[in-house]
């Protein structure tokens, strides 16, 4: 696998791993894009990441040059499009490579902004995530 695809200045990596249903793929960018006031994401839909694991992922951007490494990214995978609330995992490529949680798309603008600032780091959010792998927020919600 090739470097990973860059995000767009202060924004954060959304990269399609499922195909299968392309209502569920509009959903998702749509809960994504709906959640904020300012654009946060660059979508990546590329067939040559079907089905890619958080370890190949992980591997890939081991790999690449520094300076085109990425620290983090969320995978639109297979739970996510299926889904009702198309939850993307946030994967930790940095501190701790292949961490990871599930977020809802209403918690995107927080955590990709706080991340492409490194005003939080990642295991903050990946700590308060709940007892089944998801932040839903400090408090929860």
């Amino acid at each position: 696998m090739a470097s990973l695809p860059q995000p767009e200045d202060l924004t954060s990596l959304v990269l399609r791993s499922d195909f299968g249903d392309e209502a569920a793929w509009a959903a998702a960018k749509a809960a994504v894009d709906g959640s904020g006031g300012h654009r946060s994401a660059t979508y990546v839909s590329d067939p040559a990441y079907a089905g890619v694991s958080v370890q190949a992922l992980v591997e890939a951007d081991a790999a690449a040059d520094d300076g085109d490494k990425v620290t983090y990214l969320f995978l639109a995978d297979a739970v996510c499009m299926a889904d009702e609330e198309h939850l993307l995992l946030a994967v930790d490529l940095f501190d701790e490579p292949g961490r990871s949680f599930r977020l809802p798309p209403r918690w995107f603008p927080d955590v990709s902004t706080n991340l492409s600032i490194a005003n939080l780091d990642f295991a903050d959010f990946a700590d308060a995530a709940d007892e089944f792998g998801t932040f839903r927020g400090f408090d929860g919600r």
